[in-house]
């Protein structure tokens, strides 16, 4: 069963180049932008700040990945500088859909440790060099494709220890896992779930809570207001949506809404619009 493509056509991706050079001083971030980043040092040395953390010297080819909006300094090395290609990212759904949600606020991660990236990489580096046209429309979608086989790795090599990528990682949990991301609007139990999973139903509640952090009934109201939050955006009804993730009426959709994030799904919209109308006043 796969683990990614059920989860990407839902919260799918969106890369941005807006860098692709030398950099020789310092390129600041403050998040205000409402989007995640990737950098990647193809070659020289780069310092990363972020607020509360130690400075991080990056002196080999690496990845710099952040997921979700965030403060962070890049500093070339002097006196030869860092050569650099970076992008910003969108999930659908917003800054805190799930895919984003479950993953550590930054990863940096060397490219001769990435062998499922060599080839994606070399291309990108490739394109960054030449002026084709289309360059940038190509150099974006490299990006998305590189992020997609970032957590390929992810997976294959166990290395995130909680949330919901952890628990796709988790050979006991994924198949439980992607049979909810599938059929949301099935009335799954625990039982269920367990069966699924080849686990006692008590050995399978104990196992996903200390891996994912919270319940699987927890975990699937999530999923269902993570898909109802995105089809809210997309402007779809409520009466359709509410059937689609698994809820008899729009009031019980109303509830659940209610329950997970503090207020119904009419004033969740207008919160997004009157933060929409800010950042363009801002801007």
């Amino acid at each position: 069963m796969d683990r990614l493509s059920t989860l990407l056509s839902q919260f799918g991706v969106r890369a941005s180049l807006f860098y692709s050079g030398k950099l020789c001083g310092m390129a600041a971030y403050d998040g205000a932008d409402l989007r995640g980043h990737i950098h990647l040092l193809q070659a020289g040395t780069v310092t990363l700040k972020v607020p509360g953390g130690s400075d991080t010297l990056i002196d080999r080819p690496s990845l710099i990945f952040l997921p979700r909006p965030s403060r962070h300094q890049l500093i070339g090395g002097e006196p030869e500088g860092a050569q650099l290609l970076c992008a910003s990212l969108a999930f659908d759904g917003g800054a805190s859909n799930p895919i984003s949600a479950s993953l550590p606020d930054l990863l940096v991660l060397s490219l001769d440790e990435l062998p499922l990236l060599a080839d994606t990489l070399r291309w990108l580096f490739k394109e960054a060099a030449d002026v084709h046209c289309g360059r940038e429309a190509v150099l974006d979608r490299l990006f998305e494709l590189l992020i997609i086989l970032l957590f390929r790795h992810l997976l294959d090599h166990h290395q995130l220890s909680t949330g919901m990528m952890a628990g796709l990682a988790d050979l006991r949990l994924s198949r439980s896992l992607i049979q909810m991301h599938e059929a949301p609007q099935r009335a799954w139990s625990v039982a269920e779930l367990a069966n699924e999973s080849n686990m006692s139903r008590a050995a399978y509640a104990v196992h996903f809570r200390s891996v994912l952090g919270q319940t699987p009934a927890d975990y699937l109201l999530s999923w269902r207001i993570s898909l109802a939050q995105k089809r809210l955006r997309e402007g779809r009804p409520i009466t359709l949506i509410a059937d689609e993730v698994g809820y008899e009426s729009p009031s019980a959709l109303a509830r659940a809404f209610r329950r997970k994030t503090g207020c119904s799904p009419r004033d969740w919209m207008k919160s997004l619009s009157g933060e929409g109308a800010e950042r363009g006043q801002s801007l």
